[in-house]
């Protein structure tokens, strides 16, 4: 490569980084080559964390102030996500950890070893399983932000379980591969199609599960008003990137909705899902009120 085009090379992949972004780091994330290219399936990849960084870097900001924030990643995989957050904002600054929650033991080591080559002394990597983590003793009893990136099925559900059980102050979730309320419905199609046409909705299997996958966030996104959360729903990136692309952010208010709980509980008995009352909705308050309560952050 010669002086010239070299220099362009670094020009354009200083136009695709974010100021202060450690090489070091994309090339061990395989974002980079170890010549330090971006290739386009990287390129596309990096595009979908940076997006979502944005979005977490906002909340964090309102949290600054707090000298120990504390952020826990669920699903971490490879922890690219985890990885940028501390790189981008948690390295500068003294205080604030993030915990990435993993259930494939190998990707819990190397993601620990990549740490303390980098120097990222603040981010714990568990194997656990979400619902394993809420009960660990190697976790703080509250979190600032959970977040779940791609978490499946009902691993983002226990996300939510998870942060209603520390008082999170926001989750930011982008579900996949919802297949529980799908399998539920189902199990229960012939009386539904006795029962009302609306059934028709979920007659043939493509359509229960593509209906299962809409109505799983809709029944989330009404849990966490009725919990005490302002919600905001979007897209991460364009559907040509991500066909996984819804983003659900929750805010804590304290202002439990009982509107949004009666709605709950009528869209579960209107699809005969009222056994998920019992398993997914635990925490659905009997007696939410429009009003704001105190905020216990």
């Amino acid at each position: 490569m010669t002086k010239k085009s070299a220099a362009t090379h670094a020009h354009l992949l200083a136009a695709e980084l974010r100021p202060g972004q450690s090489i070091e780091l994309l090339k061990e994330l395989h974002i980079l080559t170890r010549e330090g290219k971006l290739n386009q399936d990287s390129r596309r990849k990096l595009k979908q964390v940076y997006h979502l960084y944005q979005f977490i870097e906002k909340l964090l900001l309102e949290l600054v102030p707090d000298p120990e924030v504390t952020l826990a990643d669920h699903g971490a995989g490879k922890s690219y996500l985890g990885f940028i957050l501390y790189d981008l904002f948690f390295r500068q600054r003294a205080n604030g950890t993030i915990f990435g929650i993993e259930t494939r033991p190998e990707l819990v080591q190397k993601s620990t070893e990549l740490a303390q080559r980098l120097g990222f002394d603040r981010m714990r990597f568990l194997n656990l399983t979400v619902a394993q983590s809420a009960q660990s003793d190697q976790l703080p009893a509250r979190f600032d932000v959970v977040t779940a990136l791609h978490a499946c099925d009902t691993a983002t559900d226990d996300a939510i379980a998870f942060g209603l059980q520390k008082k999170a102050r926001f989750m930011v979730l982008v579900p996949c591969c919802q297949a529980e309320v799908a399998r539920v419905l189902g199990q229960h199609k012939a009386l539904s199609l006795a029962r009302t046409p609306l059934s028709e909705l979920w007659r043939h299997p493509l359509h229960t599960r593509e209906l299962g996958s809409q109505i799983t966030n809709v029944l989330r996104c009404l849990y966490l008003e009725a919990c005490g959360y302002q919600v905001t729903v979007t897209e991460l990136v364009g559907w040509e990137h991500s066909l996984k692309n819804e983003l659900i952010i929750a805010r804590y208010t304290g202002q439990k909705k009982r509107a949004a709980a009666e709605r709950l509980r009528a869209l579960l008995v209107e699809f005969g899902l009222t056994e998920l009352l019992h398993t997914r909705f635990t925490l659905l308050p009997d007696n939410a009120t429009e009003t704001t309560v105190g905020n216990p952050l």
